[in-house]
């Protein structure tokens, strides 16, 4: 779902003659439990140009996503902003981000984190601030799925604050 909402609203983008600056600031994290081998999967995904704009001004470097020379220096700049901007606390107790990886998929960049050591959930509690500090229109959507039940909200800068019980 949230891929097709994501390829949906890049073509609408595009089919409007918007390739860099659009009308639409969104991102998409999905949440989910894998309780087989005790982690959560995180997966979030930005507009590719949107999630350079921010990484250049942490940075104060030119950042391109996908042709990034150094692909290390990219990831480790993906994984401390995504970390600042996305907390989660499991059962009132804060969690530590693990990062995956990102790859680039059309006009968006999907970077990958997992939390570790997570047998059971009964609420978490999310802190979603990505991109607000550039686009005070954005959006951030969250779908968090635990024992089979998936639950969303939408968040509208400056809420950046969700709760999901289980």
């Amino acid at each position: 779902m949230a891929g097709y909402l994501f390829k949906w609203l890049s073509v609408a983008a595009l089919s409007f003659g918007m390739a860099k600056p659009h009308p639409l600031y969104i991102s998409v994290t999905e949440i989910s439990q894998n309780p087989k081998d005790k982690i959560l999967e995180i997966s979030c995904k930005v507009f590719t140009n949107d999630f350079e704009a921010v990484l250049e001004k942490m940075s104060g470097t030119r950042v391109d996503l996908s042709a990034a020379p150094d692909k290390v220096a990219a990831s480790r700049l993906i994984e401390q902003y995504v970390e600042k901007h996305l907390q989660l606390k499991v059962d009132g107790k804060a969690v530590a981000l693990h990062f995956v990886g990102s790859e680039n998929e059309n006009d968006g960049t999907w970077s990958y984190f997992q939390v570790n050591d997570v047998a059971a959930v009964r609420r978490i509690d999310v802190v979603d601030a990505l991109l607000y500090e550039n686009f005070p229109q954005q959006i951030n959507i969250l779908h968090v799925t635990v024992g089979g039940v998936r639950k969303s909200t939408r968040l509208d800068c400056p809420a950046a604050n969700a709760s999901f019980e289980f």
